[in-house]
This record gives C-alpha cells, structure tokens and sequence, in this order.
C-alpha cells in the first residue's frame, strides 16, 4: 500500500492586512492631533519649585516678554475665532475672513487694536518675522482689560476658566504690576504665574513634604 503524502503548507504569514492597519492609525493620529501653534515671542521664565500643572484647557495666557511688550491668547482654536470677530465688530476693524483665520491659528497676538487689521493681513511667515508692539497696559487705553473682558463673555463666565500670566525673568516688575493692576479691576484677583520647575534645596520644609509624599525632591515641573 503507498504512502500518503501530507502535503506541506507554507508558514509564510501575509502582513499586508497589519501594514494597512498600521498606515491607518497613522494616518488617524495625524489628522487628530493638535499642535501647538509657535509662540510669538521667547520668554525664559523664572524658577520656582512648585510641582502644580497647568490646565489643558480653558486658559487664557498673557506673556510679557523681556522688553516688556504684552501678548494674550486662549488656548482654544475656535474662542481666538468668536474672540477675534467680536473684538472686530466692537472696533468696526473690518477684518475678512482670512484675517480672522490668521489669528486664531496664532498661539497669541500682541499688537494694539487699531494696528491689528495690518498684522493680521501678513502670511504666517511675515507675522512670525514682525516686532509686535505689545498690547497697551496704559491707563488712558487699557486694550488688556478689553481682551480679558471679551474672553470672559464668550466663556460664559465660565468658573474653569483660569489666567495665568507668563513673564520673562528679565521682565521689569512695573510692567508686571500693571498688568496685575488691570486683572485686579477687572475682579480676577486669582491668577497663575508659569515657572519653570528647579530641585527643592535638601533641608527645607518643602523637600522633606516631597519626600514624605513619595515624590523625587529634585524633579519639579511647570506650573
């Protein structure tokens, strides 16, 4: 009687379907992924040792660069667009469509209000290369309060809401005092300032709460 042959099946394993899969989460995480617009100017922020984050979300930040120039900005995409239009109809600016667009795509704009229609009429590029002047913190104009006022309508008076104020370490505090005087009258008397983190001193009351919770002393983070 012959043998049977068994025939012999290939171990080849076709790895097309996970090559699919593969381009396809790609491709998802690509046109879902937020990012973060570039800054408008640098700023080094001072050092503290204090370990709280700051929100995802629902933030309105005003950075003061080392010159002392003031730049605002929330960090939602479509409040910088409600934001933008309402400040437009206020000031009967007449910005277009595409100037709206441009600054909600900005991270944060620091010009005064009436040089803001010839800004936002720049590319992308041109922006990032001009010497913004700075919103005015001066008593007689006060364009910060309306930028703060105009957040909070279109928050609703939303209690997440959170400022937090972002100065270079170089930064004069005269600057930073009227700043503070502005939010003040405008009854946000809760602010966050943004450090940048360092090691807790070894010996003091703070090093030994971190070690006590189980936390590394020497690492701190944003604030």
């Amino acid at each position: 009687m012959p043998k049977v042959k068994i025939a012999h099946k290939s171990t080849l394993v076709d790895m097309t379907p996970m090559c699919d899969v593969a381009f396809l989460l790609l491709l998802f995480f690509m046109l879902t992924s937020k990012f973060k617009p570039q800054e408008a100017v640098k700023v080094i922020t001072p050092t503290s040792i204090s370990t709280t984050l700051l929100p995802e979300s629902h933030v309105a930040m005003i950075t003061i660069s080392k010159d002392g120039r003031v730049f605002f900005g929330i960090d939602d995409q479509n409040q910088r667009l409600q934001l933008i239009k309402n400040i437009s109809d206020q000031y009967k600016l007449a910005l277009d469509g595409q100037e709206m667009k441009n600054y909600a795509l900005a991270s944060n704009v620091g010009m005064p209000i009436n040089k803001l229609k010839q800004f936002l009429d720049m590319t992308p590029d041109q922006q990032r290369a001009y010497h913004q002047d700075g919103i005015p913190v001066d008593s007689a104009t006060q364009e910060l309060s309306q930028w703060v006022d105009y957040t909070v309508n279109i928050n609703n008076n939303n209690p997440k809401l959170q400022f937090v104020v972002k100065a270079d370490d170089g930064t004069k505090f005269s600057v930073i005092h009227k700043v503070l005087e502005i939010m003040k009258q405008n009854n946000h008397n809760k602010l966050d300032l943004i450090t940048s983190l360092k090691a807790v001193p070894e010996g003091t009351p703070a090093y030994e709460k971190y070690k006590k919770a189980g936390d590394t002393p020497g690492n701190a983070a944003e604030e």
